[in-house]
Protein backbone atom coordinates (compact mmCIF):
# COMPACT_ATOMS: atom_id res chain seq x y z
CA UNK A 1 0.00 0.00 0.00
CA UNK A 2 3.28 2.52 -0.37
CA UNK A 3 6.14 3.59 1.65
CA UNK A 4 6.83 3.03 4.76
CA UNK A 5 6.13 6.26 7.30
CA UNK A 6 6.88 6.58 10.77
CA UNK A 7 3.59 8.11 13.00
CA UNK A 8 4.15 11.99 13.17
CA UNK A 9 1.74 15.28 13.78
CA UNK A 10 2.08 17.94 10.55
CA UNK A 11 2.19 21.61 11.25
CA UNK A 12 0.97 24.11 9.02
CA UNK A 13 4.76 24.64 7.85
CA UNK A 14 5.14 21.00 7.38
CA UNK A 15 2.75 21.67 4.46
CA UNK A 16 4.16 24.52 2.91
CA UNK A 17 6.99 23.17 2.65
CA UNK A 18 6.01 20.28 1.12
CA UNK A 19 3.14 21.35 -1.50
CA UNK A 20 6.79 23.35 -2.09
CA UNK A 21 8.80 20.40 -2.73
CA UNK A 22 6.16 18.48 -4.42
CA UNK A 23 5.67 21.30 -7.12
CA UNK A 24 9.45 21.33 -7.29
CA UNK A 25 9.48 17.97 -8.01
CA UNK A 26 7.21 18.06 -10.72
CA UNK A 27 9.06 21.11 -12.63
CA UNK A 28 12.26 18.39 -12.39
CA UNK A 29 9.68 15.41 -13.90
CA UNK A 30 8.70 17.69 -16.91
CA UNK A 31 12.47 18.25 -17.68
CA UNK A 32 13.25 14.74 -17.17
CA UNK A 33 10.90 13.79 -19.70
CA UNK A 34 11.96 16.12 -22.25
CA UNK A 35 15.91 15.12 -21.56
CA UNK A 36 16.33 11.86 -19.56
CA UNK A 37 16.53 8.48 -20.99
CA UNK A 38 14.21 6.06 -19.30
CA UNK A 39 14.47 2.65 -19.47
CA UNK A 40 11.91 1.16 -21.74
CA UNK A 41 14.44 -0.83 -24.32
CA UNK A 42 13.12 -4.07 -22.87
CA UNK A 43 9.68 -3.73 -20.77
CA UNK A 44 8.78 -5.35 -17.89
CA UNK A 45 5.68 -6.38 -16.30
CA UNK A 46 4.70 -7.08 -12.53
CA UNK A 47 2.07 -8.62 -10.52
CA UNK A 48 0.66 -8.23 -7.09
CA UNK A 49 -1.55 -9.98 -5.11
CA UNK A 50 -3.62 -8.76 -1.56
CA UNK A 51 -5.37 -11.30 0.17
CA UNK A 52 -6.94 -12.27 3.48
CA UNK A 53 -6.75 -14.43 6.14
CA UNK A 54 -9.58 -16.63 7.76
CA UNK A 55 -9.67 -18.74 10.99
CA UNK A 56 -10.63 -22.44 10.73
CA UNK A 57 -14.16 -21.30 10.35
CA UNK A 58 -13.90 -19.21 7.71
CA UNK A 59 -13.55 -15.96 9.87
CA UNK A 60 -11.75 -13.16 9.51
CA UNK A 61 -7.78 -14.16 11.46
CA UNK A 62 -6.60 -10.59 12.36
CA UNK A 63 -3.16 -11.84 12.87
CA UNK A 64 -0.81 -10.89 9.82
CA UNK A 65 2.01 -10.33 11.72
CA UNK A 66 1.85 -13.85 13.15
CA UNK A 67 1.33 -15.12 9.60
CA UNK A 68 4.19 -12.84 8.07
CA UNK A 69 6.60 -13.52 11.06
CA UNK A 70 5.88 -17.70 9.96
CA UNK A 71 6.31 -17.02 6.55
CA UNK A 72 8.86 -15.06 6.62
CA UNK A 73 9.64 -14.26 2.80
CA UNK A 74 10.16 -10.62 1.64
CA UNK A 75 7.67 -10.97 -1.09
CA UNK A 76 5.55 -10.98 1.13
CA UNK A 77 4.39 -7.54 2.75
CA UNK A 78 1.80 -6.39 5.62
CA UNK A 79 -2.06 -4.51 4.57
CA UNK A 80 -4.01 -2.19 5.76
CA UNK A 81 -6.16 -4.56 7.85
CA UNK A 82 -4.44 -7.58 9.97
CA UNK A 83 -6.75 -9.88 8.25
CA UNK A 84 -4.34 -8.69 5.20
CA UNK A 85 -0.92 -9.33 3.41
CA UNK A 86 0.18 -8.73 0.13
CA UNK A 87 2.55 -10.41 -1.89
CA UNK A 88 4.74 -9.16 -4.62
CA UNK A 89 5.84 -11.35 -7.40
CA UNK A 90 9.44 -10.31 -9.04
CA UNK A 91 8.69 -8.37 -12.22
CA UNK A 92 9.47 -11.05 -15.62
CA UNK A 93 9.88 -10.28 -19.36
CA UNK A 94 6.40 -11.59 -21.13
CA UNK A 95 8.88 -12.71 -23.75
CA UNK A 96 10.81 -14.54 -21.36
CA UNK A 97 7.99 -16.81 -20.10
CA UNK A 98 6.91 -14.08 -18.14
CA UNK A 99 3.37 -15.58 -17.53
CA UNK A 100 4.50 -18.74 -16.79
CA UNK A 101 7.15 -17.61 -14.39
CA UNK A 102 4.21 -15.39 -12.73
CA UNK A 103 2.16 -18.45 -12.47
CA UNK A 104 5.04 -21.01 -11.23
CA UNK A 105 5.86 -18.44 -8.28
CA UNK A 106 2.89 -17.51 -7.38
CA UNK A 107 1.59 -20.96 -6.55
CA UNK A 108 4.95 -22.01 -5.00
CA UNK A 109 4.90 -18.98 -2.49
CA UNK A 110 1.06 -19.16 -1.81
CA UNK A 111 1.34 -23.02 -1.12
CA UNK A 112 4.83 -22.23 1.07
CA UNK A 113 3.14 -19.54 2.82
CA UNK A 114 -0.62 -21.39 3.65
CA UNK A 115 1.48 -24.24 5.01
CA UNK A 116 3.26 -22.16 7.40
CA UNK A 117 0.61 -19.57 7.86
CA UNK A 118 -1.78 -22.11 8.71
CA UNK A 119 0.60 -22.91 11.39
CA UNK A 120 -0.54 -19.61 13.83
CA UNK A 121 -4.00 -20.29 12.46
CA UNK A 122 -4.47 -18.09 9.56
CA UNK A 123 -5.14 -19.48 6.08
CA UNK A 124 -4.70 -17.69 3.11
CA UNK A 125 -7.93 -16.69 1.00
CA UNK A 126 -7.62 -14.96 -2.65
CA UNK A 127 -11.21 -12.86 -2.94
CA UNK A 128 -11.89 -9.63 -3.55
CA UNK A 129 -14.15 -9.19 -0.24
CA UNK A 130 -14.06 -11.74 2.68
CA UNK A 131 -17.71 -12.02 2.78
CA UNK A 132 -17.34 -13.22 6.62
CA UNK A 133 -16.50 -9.18 7.69
CA UNK A 134 -18.45 -8.61 9.91
CA UNK A 135 -19.16 -4.93 11.49
CA UNK A 136 -16.52 -5.57 14.84
CA UNK A 137 -14.00 -6.25 12.13
CA UNK A 138 -14.17 -2.76 10.80
CA UNK A 139 -13.19 -1.22 14.16
CA UNK A 140 -9.63 1.25 14.08
CA UNK A 141 -8.30 -1.67 16.03
CA UNK A 142 -8.03 -3.79 13.72
CA UNK A 143 -5.66 -1.68 12.04
CA UNK A 144 -2.30 -3.36 10.98
CA UNK A 145 0.80 -2.16 13.47
CA UNK A 146 2.46 -0.23 10.57
CA UNK A 147 2.43 3.35 11.46
CA UNK A 148 1.56 4.71 7.88
CA UNK A 149 -2.18 2.98 7.95
CA UNK A 150 -2.71 4.56 11.27
CA UNK A 151 -1.28 7.88 9.90
CA UNK A 152 -2.90 8.03 6.73
CA UNK A 153 -6.20 6.55 8.60
CA UNK A 154 -6.21 10.33 10.41
CA UNK A 155 -4.88 12.40 8.01
CA UNK A 156 -8.23 11.50 5.94
CA UNK A 157 -10.93 11.87 8.64
CA UNK A 158 -9.39 15.12 9.86
CA UNK A 159 -9.54 16.07 5.98
CA UNK A 160 -12.86 14.92 6.20
CA UNK A 161 -14.34 16.64 9.38
CA UNK A 162 -16.38 13.78 9.95
CA UNK A 163 -16.96 9.77 9.50
CA UNK A 164 -16.81 8.48 6.67
CA UNK A 165 -19.92 7.60 5.28
CA UNK A 166 -20.57 3.82 3.08
CA UNK A 167 -24.08 3.43 1.31
CA UNK A 168 -24.10 0.98 -1.79
CA UNK A 169 -27.36 -0.22 -2.82
CA UNK A 170 -27.57 -4.18 -4.59
CA UNK A 171 -29.64 -6.94 -4.06
CA UNK A 172 -29.26 -5.33 -0.64
CA UNK A 173 -28.52 -2.25 0.64
CA UNK A 174 -25.35 -1.11 2.71
CA UNK A 175 -25.47 1.89 4.78
CA UNK A 176 -22.64 2.27 7.88
CA UNK A 177 -20.45 5.09 8.88
CA UNK A 178 -16.44 4.22 9.78
CA UNK A 179 -14.12 6.22 12.33
CA UNK A 180 -11.18 5.08 10.30
CA UNK A 181 -10.67 3.85 6.88
CA UNK A 182 -10.50 0.58 8.28
CA UNK A 183 -13.21 -0.66 5.42
CA UNK A 184 -10.65 -0.08 2.33
CA UNK A 185 -8.47 -3.12 4.38
CA UNK A 186 -11.87 -5.39 2.90
CA UNK A 187 -11.02 -4.54 -0.48
CA UNK A 188 -8.19 -7.20 -1.75
CA UNK A 189 -7.00 -6.65 -5.58
CA UNK A 190 -4.73 -7.75 -8.00
CA UNK A 191 -2.62 -5.66 -9.15
CA UNK A 192 -0.62 -5.66 -13.00
CA UNK A 193 2.10 -3.41 -13.81
CA UNK A 194 3.34 -2.67 -17.45
CA UNK A 195 6.51 -0.82 -18.35
CA UNK A 196 5.96 1.88 -21.12
CA UNK A 197 8.11 4.77 -22.67
CA UNK A 198 7.12 8.22 -21.72
CA UNK A 199 6.00 8.66 -25.77
CA UNK A 200 4.06 5.47 -25.49
CA UNK A 201 2.60 5.74 -21.72
CA UNK A 202 -0.81 8.14 -22.63
CA UNK A 203 -1.70 5.29 -24.90
CA UNK A 204 -0.63 2.26 -22.84
CA UNK A 205 -2.88 4.35 -19.95
CA UNK A 206 -6.04 5.27 -22.20
CA UNK A 207 -6.08 1.70 -23.23
CA UNK A 208 -5.91 0.70 -19.71
CA UNK A 209 -9.03 2.73 -18.32
CA UNK A 210 -11.13 1.67 -21.57
CA UNK A 211 -10.87 -1.84 -21.13
CA UNK A 212 -11.20 -1.94 -17.13
CA UNK A 213 -14.69 -2.13 -17.70
CA UNK A 214 -14.10 -5.64 -19.02
CA UNK A 215 -12.05 -6.33 -16.97
CA UNK A 216 -14.29 -5.91 -14.41
CA UNK A 217 -17.35 -8.05 -16.26
CA UNK A 218 -15.22 -10.86 -16.65
CA UNK A 219 -13.17 -11.14 -13.41
CA UNK A 220 -15.58 -9.47 -10.71
CA UNK A 221 -15.54 -11.09 -7.29
CA UNK A 222 -17.05 -9.26 -4.60
CA UNK A 223 -20.62 -9.78 -4.01
CA UNK A 224 -21.15 -9.79 -0.16
CA UNK A 225 -20.00 -7.34 2.03
CA UNK A 226 -20.96 -7.01 5.85
CA UNK A 227 -23.66 -10.29 5.32
CA UNK A 228 -24.93 -8.31 1.99
CA UNK A 229 -25.15 -9.15 -1.25
CA UNK A 230 -24.32 -6.21 -3.05
CA UNK A 231 -22.41 -5.36 -6.62
CA UNK A 232 -21.12 -8.01 -7.82
CA UNK A 233 -17.79 -6.01 -7.59
CA UNK A 234 -18.57 -4.37 -4.66
CA UNK A 235 -14.62 -3.41 -3.97
CA UNK A 236 -15.31 -0.60 -6.40
CA UNK A 237 -17.59 1.53 -4.61
CA UNK A 238 -16.56 0.33 -1.44
CA UNK A 239 -12.99 1.67 -1.84
CA UNK A 240 -14.62 4.96 -3.46
CA UNK A 241 -16.43 5.60 -0.32
CA UNK A 242 -13.74 4.14 2.51
CA UNK A 243 -11.43 6.75 1.50
CA UNK A 244 -13.75 10.01 0.50
CA UNK A 245 -11.97 13.21 1.94
CA UNK A 246 -14.78 14.88 0.84
CA UNK A 247 -17.59 16.36 3.19
CA UNK A 248 -21.09 16.57 1.73
CA UNK A 249 -20.56 20.01 0.58
CA UNK A 250 -17.25 19.49 -0.93
CA UNK A 251 -19.05 16.75 -3.14
CA UNK A 252 -21.53 19.43 -4.18
CA UNK A 253 -18.79 21.62 -5.05
CA UNK A 254 -17.21 19.34 -7.75
CA UNK A 255 -13.73 18.35 -5.46
CA UNK A 256 -12.39 15.18 -6.91
CA UNK A 257 -12.42 12.29 -4.84
CA UNK A 258 -9.06 10.67 -3.83
CA UNK A 259 -9.90 7.47 -5.10
CA UNK A 260 -10.29 8.49 -9.46
CA UNK A 261 -11.66 6.69 -12.64
CA UNK A 262 -10.31 10.36 -13.81
CA UNK A 263 -11.52 12.62 -16.34
CA UNK A 264 -10.64 13.03 -19.50
CA UNK A 265 -7.79 10.87 -22.07
CA UNK A 266 -4.71 11.89 -21.43
CA UNK A 267 -1.58 13.24 -24.12
CA UNK A 268 0.99 12.47 -21.85
CA UNK A 269 1.64 11.07 -18.11
CA UNK A 270 2.67 14.57 -17.07
CA UNK A 271 -0.90 15.15 -17.25
CA UNK A 272 -1.42 12.71 -14.30
CA UNK A 273 1.25 13.96 -11.74
CA UNK A 274 0.06 17.26 -12.54
CA UNK A 275 -3.82 17.15 -12.09
CA UNK A 276 -2.65 15.06 -8.66
CA UNK A 277 -0.52 18.20 -7.49
CA UNK A 278 -3.18 20.80 -8.75
CA UNK A 279 -6.45 18.96 -7.41
CA UNK A 280 -5.16 17.50 -4.18
CA UNK A 281 -3.59 18.56 -1.29
CA UNK A 282 -0.72 16.14 0.71
CA UNK A 283 -2.54 13.05 3.23
CA UNK A 284 1.40 12.64 4.32
CA UNK A 285 3.34 15.79 3.89
CA UNK A 286 6.80 14.18 4.63
CA UNK A 287 9.91 16.44 3.45
CA UNK A 288 13.07 14.41 2.07
CA UNK A 289 16.15 15.96 2.14
CA UNK A 290 16.89 14.97 -1.65
CA UNK A 291 17.60 18.25 -3.79
CA UNK A 292 16.05 16.68 -7.01
CA UNK A 293 17.09 19.56 -9.65
CA UNK A 294 20.56 19.51 -8.03
CA UNK A 295 20.70 15.69 -8.36
CA UNK A 296 19.33 15.79 -11.97
CA UNK A 297 21.83 18.77 -13.08
CA UNK A 298 24.94 16.66 -11.70
CA UNK A 299 24.34 13.59 -13.71
CA UNK A 300 21.77 11.41 -11.53
CA UNK A 301 18.77 10.32 -11.03
CA UNK A 302 16.15 12.30 -8.92
CA UNK A 303 14.58 9.79 -6.79
CA UNK A 304 11.46 12.41 -6.76
CA UNK A 305 10.71 11.55 -3.23
CA UNK A 306 7.45 13.58 -2.55
CA UNK A 307 5.74 13.37 -6.13
CA UNK A 308 5.75 9.55 -5.47
CA UNK A 309 4.50 9.66 -1.58
CA UNK A 310 1.49 12.03 -2.71
CA UNK A 311 1.13 9.70 -5.86
CA UNK A 312 0.42 6.75 -3.69
CA UNK A 313 -2.42 8.86 -2.23
CA UNK A 314 -3.97 9.26 -5.02
CA UNK A 315 -5.95 5.94 -5.80
CA UNK A 316 -6.51 5.95 -9.68
CA UNK A 317 -8.05 2.71 -11.19
CA UNK A 318 -5.29 2.74 -13.46
CA UNK A 319 -2.24 4.60 -11.52
CA UNK A 320 0.82 6.31 -13.30
CA UNK A 321 3.90 5.20 -11.98
CA UNK A 322 7.53 6.38 -11.62
CA UNK A 323 10.48 4.22 -10.25
CA UNK A 324 13.71 4.09 -10.42
CA UNK A 325 15.87 0.89 -9.95
CA UNK A 326 19.08 -0.45 -10.68
CA UNK A 327 22.34 -0.36 -8.09
CA UNK A 328 23.87 2.61 -6.69
CA UNK A 329 25.90 3.45 -9.68
CA UNK A 330 23.40 2.85 -12.07
CA UNK A 331 19.93 3.91 -11.22
CA UNK A 332 17.28 3.91 -14.09
CA UNK A 333 14.21 6.03 -14.36
CA UNK A 334 11.34 4.29 -15.11
CA UNK A 335 7.11 4.56 -16.22
CA UNK A 336 4.73 1.48 -15.77
CA UNK A 337 1.04 1.70 -15.51
CA UNK A 338 -0.55 -0.34 -12.62
CA UNK A 339 -3.66 -1.50 -13.66
CA UNK A 340 -5.37 -1.90 -9.91
CA UNK A 341 -8.70 -2.66 -11.33
CA UNK A 342 -9.10 -6.48 -10.62
CA UNK A 343 -10.20 -8.07 -7.42
CA UNK A 344 -7.99 -11.09 -6.02
CA UNK A 345 -8.77 -14.56 -7.00
CA UNK A 346 -10.43 -16.79 -7.41
CA UNK A 347 -7.31 -19.31 -8.04
CA UNK A 348 -3.59 -18.36 -9.75
CA UNK A 349 -4.98 -19.90 -13.03
CA UNK A 350 -7.97 -16.98 -13.02
CA UNK A 351 -5.05 -14.85 -12.46
CA UNK A 352 -3.21 -15.30 -14.45
CA UNK A 353 -5.76 -15.63 -17.15
CA UNK A 354 -7.13 -12.16 -16.04
CA UNK A 355 -3.05 -10.85 -16.88
CA UNK A 356 -2.53 -12.60 -19.86
CA UNK A 357 -6.26 -11.08 -20.84
CA UNK A 358 -5.37 -7.58 -19.87
CA UNK A 359 -1.28 -7.57 -20.77
CA UNK A 360 -2.80 -8.93 -24.95
CA UNK A 361 -5.74 -6.49 -24.98
CA UNK A 362 -3.63 -3.44 -23.51
CA UNK A 363 -1.04 -4.05 -25.99
CA UNK A 364 -2.72 -4.33 -29.00
CA UNK A 365 -5.33 -1.48 -28.22
CA UNK A 366 -2.23 0.70 -27.28
CA UNK A 367 -0.41 0.06 -30.13
CA UNK A 368 -3.69 0.52 -32.59
CA UNK A 369 -3.29 2.60 -35.83
CA UNK A 370 -6.94 4.54 -34.84
CA UNK A 371 -7.08 4.59 -30.99
CA UNK A 372 -9.77 3.37 -29.25
CA UNK A 373 -10.18 6.32 -27.40
CA UNK A 374 -10.52 8.47 -30.19
CA UNK A 375 -14.05 6.52 -31.17
CA UNK A 376 -14.86 6.94 -27.76
CA UNK A 377 -16.08 9.33 -24.67
CA UNK A 378 -14.52 9.32 -21.40
CA UNK A 379 -17.62 9.29 -20.30
CA UNK A 380 -18.66 6.55 -22.10
CA UNK A 381 -15.79 4.51 -20.36
CA UNK A 382 -16.40 5.70 -16.94
CA UNK A 383 -20.22 4.75 -16.97
CA UNK A 384 -18.93 1.27 -18.55
CA UNK A 385 -16.48 0.87 -15.23
CA UNK A 386 -19.64 1.48 -12.97
CA UNK A 387 -21.95 -0.65 -14.75
CA UNK A 388 -19.25 -3.65 -14.97
CA UNK A 389 -18.79 -3.47 -11.65
CA UNK A 390 -22.31 -3.49 -10.59
CA UNK A 391 -23.54 -6.19 -12.76
CA UNK A 392 -20.58 -8.12 -13.45
CA UNK A 393 -20.82 -10.71 -15.92
CA UNK A 394 -24.86 -9.62 -17.44
CA UNK A 395 -23.34 -6.29 -17.53
CA UNK A 396 -24.23 -4.68 -20.97
CA UNK A 397 -21.27 -1.99 -21.95
CA UNK A 398 -21.02 0.76 -24.79
CA UNK A 399 -18.24 -0.06 -27.06
CA UNK A 400 -17.36 2.26 -30.39
CA UNK A 401 -18.75 0.80 -33.78
CA UNK A 402 -21.08 -1.89 -31.71
CA UNK A 403 -23.24 0.17 -29.65
CA UNK A 404 -24.84 -1.35 -26.39
CA UNK A 405 -23.75 -5.16 -26.35
CA UNK A 406 -23.63 -7.59 -23.36
CA UNK A 407 -19.42 -7.91 -22.17
CA UNK A 408 -19.19 -11.57 -22.61
CA UNK A 409 -20.14 -11.13 -26.40
CA UNK A 410 -17.76 -8.40 -26.60
CA UNK A 411 -15.37 -10.12 -25.43
CA UNK A 412 -15.99 -13.72 -27.46
CA UNK A 413 -16.38 -11.86 -30.98
CA UNK A 414 -13.84 -8.84 -30.71
CA UNK A 415 -11.55 -9.05 -27.83
CA UNK A 416 -9.97 -11.98 -27.20
CA UNK A 417 -8.18 -12.00 -30.64
CA UNK A 418 -7.28 -8.88 -30.26
CA UNK A 419 -5.59 -9.63 -26.47
CA UNK A 420 -4.27 -12.64 -28.96
CA UNK A 421 -2.55 -10.77 -31.13
CA UNK A 422 -1.52 -8.87 -28.18
CA UNK A 423 0.60 -11.66 -26.50
CA UNK A 424 1.84 -12.48 -30.02
CA UNK A 425 3.35 -9.09 -30.16
CA UNK A 426 4.92 -9.31 -26.51
CA UNK A 427 6.44 -12.83 -27.12
CA UNK A 428 4.21 -14.93 -25.41
CA UNK A 429 4.36 -18.82 -26.37
CA UNK A 430 1.20 -19.47 -28.40
CA UNK A 431 0.17 -22.47 -25.74
CA UNK A 432 0.29 -20.79 -22.96
CA UNK A 433 -1.91 -17.46 -24.58
CA UNK A 434 -4.41 -20.19 -25.65
CA UNK A 435 -4.41 -21.93 -22.15
CA UNK A 436 -5.01 -18.86 -20.12
CA UNK A 437 -7.23 -16.66 -22.76
CA UNK A 438 -9.48 -20.29 -22.99
CA UNK A 439 -10.23 -19.38 -19.25
CA UNK A 440 -11.44 -16.21 -20.04
CA UNK A 441 -13.54 -17.77 -22.96
CA UNK A 442 -15.05 -20.87 -20.89
CA UNK A 443 -15.81 -17.76 -18.37
CA UNK A 444 -18.07 -15.70 -20.87
CA UNK A 445 -19.35 -18.88 -22.45
CA UNK A 446 -20.66 -20.27 -19.67
CA UNK A 447 -21.53 -17.04 -17.75
CA UNK A 448 -19.69 -17.43 -14.43
CA UNK A 449 -16.80 -15.72 -12.78
CA UNK A 450 -16.12 -15.79 -8.95
CA UNK A 451 -19.15 -13.50 -7.98
CA UNK A 452 -21.83 -15.48 -9.90
CA UNK A 453 -20.40 -18.55 -8.15
CA UNK A 454 -20.37 -17.43 -5.03
CA UNK A 455 -23.96 -15.83 -5.38
CA UNK A 456 -25.27 -19.26 -7.01
CA UNK A 457 -24.01 -21.52 -3.53
CA UNK A 458 -25.58 -19.24 -0.95
CA UNK A 459 -28.74 -18.84 -3.04
CA UNK A 460 -28.33 -23.06 -2.71
CA UNK A 461 -27.53 -22.30 1.24
CA UNK A 462 -30.93 -19.97 0.98
CA UNK A 463 -32.56 -21.83 4.43
CA UNK A 464 -29.31 -21.00 6.28
CA UNK A 465 -28.57 -17.98 8.53
CA UNK A 466 -27.00 -15.81 6.05
CA UNK A 467 -23.53 -15.63 7.99
CA UNK A 468 -23.39 -19.49 8.51
CA UNK A 469 -24.06 -20.16 4.44
CA UNK A 470 -21.35 -17.21 3.97
CA UNK A 471 -18.65 -19.05 6.40
CA UNK A 472 -19.86 -22.50 4.64
CA UNK A 473 -19.52 -21.18 1.29
CA UNK A 474 -16.40 -19.62 1.95
CA UNK A 475 -14.69 -22.96 3.42
CA UNK A 476 -16.12 -24.42 -0.01
CA UNK A 477 -14.23 -21.55 -1.41
CA UNK A 478 -11.02 -21.76 0.30
CA UNK A 479 -11.07 -25.66 -0.85
CA UNK A 480 -11.54 -25.10 -4.49
CA UNK A 481 -9.18 -22.75 -4.19
CA UNK A 482 -6.25 -25.05 -3.60
CA UNK A 483 -7.14 -27.07 -6.65
CA UNK A 484 -6.29 -24.48 -8.67
CA UNK A 485 -8.75 -25.59 -11.05
CA UNK A 486 -10.36 -22.12 -12.76
CA UNK A 487 -13.83 -20.99 -11.63
CA UNK A 488 -15.61 -22.35 -14.50
CA UNK A 489 -14.91 -25.46 -13.95
CA UNK A 490 -16.69 -25.14 -10.27
CA UNK A 491 -19.76 -27.23 -9.89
Amino acid sequence: MGEEVDLQEFTPADRTRHREKVRRCLDVFARMLRDSAFDTDDPMTGLEVELNLVDDRGDPALKNAEALAAIADPDFQTELGQFNIEINVPPAKLREGGLDTFEGHLRRSLNDAEAKSAEVGAHLVMIGILPTLAAGHMAPQSISANPRYRLLSEQILDARGEDLAISISGVDRLDTTSDSILPEAACTSTQLHVQTSPDQFASYWNASQAISAIQLAVGANSPYLLGRQLWRETRIPLFEQATDTRSIELKAQGVRPRVWFGERWITSVFDLFEENVRYFSALLPITDAEDPLAVLEAGGTPELHELRLHNGTIYRWNRPVYDVTGPPDERAPHLRVENRVLAAGPTVADTMANAAFYFGLVRHLAESERPLWSQMSFSAAEENFHLAAQHGIDAQVYWPGVGQVRATELVLRRLLPLAQQGLDAWGVDAGTSDRLLGIIEQRCLLGTNGAEWFVREMEQRGSQDRFDALRATLLDYRERMHTNEPVHTWS
